[in-house]
This record gives structure tokens, sequence and C-alpha cells, in this order.
């Protein structure tokens, strides 16, 4: 066990004492809606964190997006001449209007309740105090770097250039999507490329004119067909149809259809082929007559363990250890910004929000008791970045 210096005696013994505030700020920010579409709610809950924030003494600024939820981005000054530390987060949820009301923050049984508080609103809390933190008693190596974005929950279309470009600039990021129920953090995450297929076809009298029609319908089932077949668990590849639509009436042979699909695979270089496959049985169609186009709708990169990714999560370990609790890496299926850091070449850690379960269903939860340790453990690690494992998670091509 490290003895920790007076600057992280300071940082973690404050956060210690802001387990309430910590749940009473993630309760305000659960209790507003903020599905991805939902600009004004998405900005809301913006404005509750910037509040927070400059009254805590941190420099903020929004940064407009027209269609999405705005960016927030927190700036905590640090020594010169050193790259920056990344804090990242989402503010939207997969919830649409009216949720909030339906089902308000609750705390029972030491876990809270609501809409996106694993997912991922208290983790946006959790960074906000660290940042709140290293305002008041400093003791970070570098700057550090709050990016709170607004549509990660649909890809991240409008967050993804600002998110590349801070990475780049980082010499390590912190993503606080939600801990595992396992109480573990993400090492490794799976790539998805979401897509919309539209077909068409030619409407026809259902009962008069059969012969004369081309059912979009009937060449989209086909279609759906080839595309499930990819799906191969061994690989970790999987392709899904998750939306349909289409036809214009019962007695009618349907002139359009649509889908979309969501493709995750493991490792980067799968990509290509799988996206390419997809496009071919888009292409052809076994209907004459028929056609569709597709389109990318959205897209995130896959997260790998590289070695200086690896230093990064064992220094983390190390930081949970002094505070008295264990952790491990852990692989998920689901899709994160974090890829997008990874991807860059950034050293990236996920997953190390409060721990939580049941993301976008009415049963998710966040374990209260984990709140303040996961606060803690991820501000020891960033202090430490300026000691030994500075060198190891800052390789040289970050200048």
């Amino acid at each position: 066990m490290r003895t920790r210096s007076e600057s992280e005696k300071q940082v973690t013994e404050w956060l210690a004492a802001r387990g309430e505030d910590m749940l009473e700020l993630t309760g305000e920010l659960v209790n507003i809606d903020s599905g991805s579409y939902d600009k004004p709610g998405v900005d809301a809950v913006a404005e509750v964190l910037r509040h927070f924030l400059e009254t805590a003494g941190v420099a903020c600024e929004l940064i407009a997006i027209e269609e999405r939820g705005d960016a927030l981005r927190a700036t905590v000054s640090g020594p010169p001449g050193n790259s920056p530390i990344m804090l990242l987060g989402h503010r939207d949820t997969v919830f649409g209007k009216g949720e909030a009301a339906a089902r308000p923050f609750t705390v029972k049984d030491g876990r809270a309740y609501g809409p996106g508080v694993s997912d991922m609103k208290s983790g946006l809390v959790m960074n906000a105090f660290i940042l709140a933190a290293f305002a008041k008693f400093g003791g970070a190596p570098a700057p550090v770097i709050g990016l709170f974005t607004g549509d990660e929950e649909i890809g991240s279309k409008s967050s993804r250039p600002m998110i590349e470009a801070e990475a780049k600039r980082a010499q390590a990021v912190f993503n606080a999507e939600p801990g595992r129920a396992s109480g573990n953090v993400v090492t490794a995450r799976k790539g998805g490329v979401f897509f919309r297929c539209d077909i068409f076809g030619k409407s026809a009298h259902s009962g008069a004119n059969f012969q004369d029609g081309i059912s979009a319908i009937e060449e989209l089932a086909s279609k759906i067909q080839a595309w499930h077949a990819m799906t191969d668990l061994e690989a970790g590849t999987t392709v899904n149809v998750g939306l349909v639509s289409g036809g214009q009436s019962v007695n009618s042979v349907a002139p359009h259809a649509n889908c979309e699909i969501d493709l995750r695979y493991v490792r980067p270089q799968d990509r290509d082929p799988l996206v390419a496959r997809i496009g071919e049985i888009a292409e052809r169609c076994r209907l004459p007559g028929a056609r569709a186009t597709l389109s990318i709708q959205g897209e995130f990169a896959p997260v790998s363990q590289s070695e200086e990714s690896k230093a990064l999560f064992d220094s983390y370990v190390g930081s949970a250890a002094d505070l008295g609790f264990q952790v491990a890496g852990e692989f998920t299926g689901g899709c994160a910004d974090s890829g997008f850091t990874s991807a860059v070449g950034t050293p990236t850690l996920c997953g190390l929000g409060p721990v939580g379960s049941k993301a976008h269903s009415p049963d998710e939860y966040m374990e209260i008791a984990s709140f303040v340790p996961r606060a803690q453990a991820t501000a020891l690690t960033i202090m430490r970045l300026g000691a030994d494992d500075r060198q190891a998670a800052n390789p040289a091509k970050h200048p």
C-alpha cells in the first residue's frame, strides 16, 4: 500500500464527506428528462452541471450544437507543459418525455433508482465532484478537462469530432460509464455500426392486381434472414435488425419498407469486411424491380487494451486497493464514447462510474455505497499520473 501524499489526503477526504451532496445532485439530474432527441432537456442537464462547477471554481464553456444537446467543457488548470487529463461522460438517456415524472429518483435499500441514474447521470456527478476537488485543493499533475456530451445513446454523431480532438491532446481518458454489477471496470468493448436500410418496391391492389406489385416487405424479409445469418457468437460478431416498418395498407402490396440494423464486432480489423457484407446484402435484391439504399446512422469503435491502457488500469487497481476495495477489468458487448478515445491511441479506462446495472430499463439502479470510493479511486489515479505512472500512460506520440 502506497502512503498517500498530503494533497491526495485532502482530495480523498473531501470526496469522502460529499456522499450526500453527490446523491442530491444525481437526483436533480435524474429528474430532468434528457432523451437524446430532447435538446432542451439535455441542455437543462448541462445548465445544472455548469452551475455546480462554476460555483466550485471550475471554468466552463458551452459548445453549441444545433440539433442535439450542446457540449459542456469544464477545465481545471494544472502544471503547464503537461498533456491534459480527460474526464468523459454523456448527459443523454434512452428515455422519452415524461419518464422522469413517471418514475422519479428514489432511494431504497442502498440503491438509487430512476431513468439514467446509472447510465450515466451518477457518473456525470462523479466527474463533476472530481473536478471540484481539484479546483479546491489542486494536486492534479496536468490540466483536467471534463467533457459532458449530449448524444452518445444515438452514436455521438455530433460529439465525436470534439471527443476525438480532445482525446488526441490528452495523456489519459477516464470515462465514467457505469461500473459493472460485479464491481469491475471496463477494459475492452465491442465496436458497433448502426445502419438504416430503405427498400423500394411497387404498390398494387393485393387482391385485384397482386401480380403488378413488388413487395418491399417481402424483399426486406429475405434480407433480414441474410443479415442475421452473419452472426457468429464464437467470434463475438452479432447482427440484429431491431426496428422494422413499411407498407401503406393491409390490402396493398407494400411499395416501401425500412429497417435499422445493429452490428457488433470485437476486432478493429473485422469492421470493414462486415460492413461490406451488410452492404452487399442490401444491394442485391431477390425480387426483380426492387431496389434498396443503405446508410450508416452512427458508429462506435471498439475499446482495446493497449500496453499504455493496461498500465493505466494497473494504476487504478492500485489506487482502489489503497482505498480498501478490489477491482478487476471486464469485457462488455456494449459500445461507448471510450471507443473513440481508444481508437486515436489515447490510454483509456471505462466503466469507472458508480456500480450499477439494468441500464435502459425501468429497473435501472446504482449502488450508493460505491459512489464515493469510485470517485476517490479515479481522483487518486489521476494524481498518481504525476509520478511513475505518467511515463507508462503518456507515450511520446502525444506531443
